[in-house]
C-alpha cells in the first residue's frame, strides 16, 4: 500500500438502501479507504467494532435492533470504537430525526440532496473535528444542543407521537416526502424504490392515520411540524 493510500481516511457506510449505499461508495472510493458497509443496526454495530473506521456515514432510519435506528448504532458503537466520528446522511430533515442523532453524538448531519463533492468535503471536515450540517438544518441543530424537544416544548411526549409511531421508518420517509409535495415518481427516485412500492406505503400511511387523501396527509404533517 502506498503512503498516500495508507493516509486516506477510513470510512464506513451505513444505509439500508442497497442501491444508494453502492452509489455513495462509488462516489467516495477514489478519495477514501472504504472499510465497511452495513444495512441494519446489529450488522452496523458489528462492522464498526471490527473495522473501527475513522468516519461513519450513518442513515437515520436503519432497521433492526431495538428500533432506535442510527442513534442506536451510534450509542452502541461507542463502546467498541470510541474514536469513530459519525456523520448522519439522511433523506429526512425532520427536527426529531436531526435531534436524535445529534444528541447521541453525531458530529454532523447532511441530507441526501448533497452533491458528491460536498459529501467528500463534509467527511474531511468532521474527521478534522469540525461540525458539519446542511444549511437549512441550523435551527434544528441549535434546538437539539439546547435540549429543546423537537416535537414539544414541555418535555412531555406530545399526543400525536402515538399516531406517528404507528408508521414504520420507511412509511415515515414516504409520508414526509409526499407531504412536501413530491410526486410518487419523485419519491421512488429519492428512496430508490418502485412507484408501486410508494403507492403501497402511501395507502398504508393513510389507513393507519385514518386520512382520506394526500391533502389531509399534508395538513396532518404540517400541523405537527414534521414536514
Amino acid at each position: 500500500m502506498s503512503e498516500a493510500a495508507a493516509d486516506r481516511i477510513r470510512v464506513a457506510v451505513v444505509d439500508d438502501h442497497e442501491m444508494f449505499r453502492a452509489g455513495v461508495i462509488a462516489t467516495l472510493r477514489d478519495s477514501f479507504d472504504i472499510v465497511g458497509q452495513a444495512a441494519d443496526v446489529p450488522g452496523s454495530v458489528a462492522m464498526i467494532a471490527q473495522t473501527k473506521p475513522q468516519v461513519v456515514l450513518l442513515d437515520v432510519h436503519v432497521p433492526g435492533g431495538e428500533g432506535g435506528g442510527g442513534a442506536e448504532i451510534l450509542t452502541k458503537s461507542r463502546a467498541y470504537s470510541p474514536a469513530t466520528v459519525f456523520l448522519a446522511l439522511s433523506v429526512s430533515d425532520a427536527p426529531q430525526d436531526v435531534g436524535s442523532v445529534i444528541r447521541a453524538g453525531a458530529q454532523g448531519y447532511v441530507t441526501k440532496t448533497i452533491t458528491g463533492a460536498d459529501l467528500i468535503s463534509s467527511i474531511k471536515q468532521v474527521h478534522e473535528g469540525y461540525a458539519v450540517f446542511s444549511p437549512k438544518l441550523a435551527g434544528f441543530v441549535l434546538s437539539a444542543f439546547q435540549g429543546v424537544p423537537a416535537a414539544g416544548a414541555d418535555g412531555a411526549a406530545p399526543a400525536h407521537d402515538e399516531e406517528l409511531d404507528r408508521l414504520s421508518a420507511r412509511e415515515q420517509e414516504v409520508m414526509r416526502l409526499i407531504a412536501r409535495g413530491y410526486t410518487y415518481k419523485e419519491v421512488a427516485a429519492e428512496l430508490f424504490i418502485s412507484i408501486k412500492t410508494v403507492e403501497t406505503h402511501v395507502s398504508s400511511v393513510l389507513r393507519k392515520l385514518q386520512l382520506s387523501n394526500r391533502t389531509e396527509l399534508t395538513r396532518w404533517a404540517a400541523d405537527r411540524r414534521i414536514v
